[in-house]
């Protein structure tokens, strides 16, 4: 046993892609990632990569190596920008690969107290 190795496994990069190439799960896993940002864990770094997977997934297959290469730099540029017209160069962003920004009810917050400050913080970022 003295030359026993661990197996070789297979990438889960692959199979990753390959359920990704279905929009809808695509859309729930920007979802889940985006949701990490509520709980304040949310990470540059985990975000562009979930974001570069969803473009390997829908992009590239439908789009000529220029383009790819030119909607990639975009988003390096939107990620790293502050202000509201980030919001809607996601949104354009998010477009060309065929998904769209969204808006849901936050299911956690049932309290009076709670909803009014959240309907004032986003009061507050939409004068930024």
């Amino acid at each position: 046993m003295k030359d026993a190795k661990m197996p070789a496994s297979d990438s889960y990069h692959p199979f990753k892609i390959s359920n990704l190439k279905d929009p809808t799960y695509s859309a729930a896993y920007l979802s889940l990632i985006f949701g990490e940002e509520e709980e304040g864990d949310l990470e540059l770094k985990v975000m562009l990569s979930a974001m570069r997977d969803i473009f390997e997934a829908l992009g590239e297959p439908n789009m000529s190596a220029d383009d790819a290469s030119l909607h990639l730099k975009k988003l390096d540029v939107l990620l790293s920008q502050n202000g509201s017209a980030t919001i809607y160069g996601l949104a354009s962003w998010l477009k060309a690969l065929g998904l769209k920004l969204t808006v849901a009810v936050d299911e956690g917050d049932t309290g009076e107290e709670e909803s009014s400050a959240s309907v004032a913080e986003l009061a507050e970022v939409g004068n930024v």
